[in-house]
């Protein structure tokens, strides 16, 4: 399918970012968490290049009071840039420019945290009026290699509805995520989605499919997150509106995506995806894998 049947299953992505990044503390005092480098670049700066090649136009970025450096990160800087080109230093200049000419960025406030079904919630008001579906893309989340959001607005565009993304996780690990009862269709990596039981006992889970971080939601979305109830925390679970969905007879895929992942929101994670990029990167990855191997030699 050509980028450009792509483009018109979705135009707006959305990125939750309101969230206040407690395990980082206490550098998330000041520093928002989505902007913790990974090597040299922001996890979010990453998520919006995944959103972009997918082919989103603008990114709807969710935040709280006082996080305004998160969506600033996407803001030209002339007199940054000015500098850079006048000391020649055009490597630097195009990774200064990089992040705004990904897509338009806009912001969105959540003022209370009251879960990601009401983050998403909240751009309701902002879709232009003939778009149809929305991505969201958790910054959390680094999916690798990029090229599944391009793959569900694929699937969308066959099937309809909203499309999700799974990782297939066989044993024991399952019971530690949200795990969907699925059916198959013809195409083995793409199943219909019938259900949903969050951490469910591995010997009792309906499959190894486990949720990820990726969303291609039809705009029906919107009216089922408007009929839940809050759930633990008093909190709007999107899972919850999902499963509405799909009790109304609302077509909900997902797409097995093969690769990895890494989860950016805690410090572990944080650091294996820091090291994963950092050996692949051409400056860096020689000698750090020479240290590490010395490093663990000893």
């Amino acid at each position: 399918m050509s980028e450009s049947s792509a483009r018109r299953s979705f135009r707006s992505a959305v990125v939750p970012a309101a969230g206040l990044g407690t395990r980082f503390l206490p550098t998330t005092k000041t520093v928002p968490k989505e902007l913790l480098p990974v090597v040299d670049t922001p996890g979010i700066e990453l998520v919006a290049e995944e959103a972009a090649q997918a082919g989103a136009e603008r990114l709807l970025i969710v935040t709280s009071p006082g996080k305004d450096a998160v969506a600033a990160h996407f803001a030209p800087q002339p007199a940054l840039e000015e500098m850079l080109k006048e000391r020649g230093k055009d490597a630097l200049l195009a990774k200064v420019r990089r992040a705004p000419d990904l897509l338009e960025v806009a912001t969105v406030t959540q003022h209370e945290p009251k879960g990601l079904g009401h983050a998403v919630g909240c751009v309701a008001d902002v879709l232009d009026d003939d778009e149809e579906a929305v991505a969201v893309l958790l910054p959390d989340d680094l999916v690798l290699p990029t090229g599944v959001l391009t793959r569900m607005a694929q699937v969308r565009d066959q099937h309809g509805g909203t499309v999700l993304c799974a990782f297939d996780i066989p044993g024991p690990e399952i019971s530690a995520y949200g795990v969907f009862d699925v059916a198959d269709t013809a195409d083995a990596d793409v199943k219909r989605v019938h259900g949903m039981v969050e951490k469910p006992p591995a010997d009792e889970a309906p499959s190894t499919y486990a949720a990820a971080g990726r969303y291609l939601l039809d705009r029906a979305i919107f009216d089922a997150l408007g009929r839940i109830t809050p759930g633990a925390g008093g909190e709007l679970q999107l899972t919850d509106a999902v499963a509405l969905l799909i009790e109304e007879g609302h077509p909900v895929h997902v797409v097995v995506h093969r690769g990895g992942r890494h989860d950016l929101g805690n410090p572990g994670g944080y650091v294996r995806a820091f090291v994963d990029f950092a050996l692949q990167h051409p400056d860096y990855g020689d000698d750090l894998r020479s240290w590490l191997a010395a490093r663990l030699e000893g």
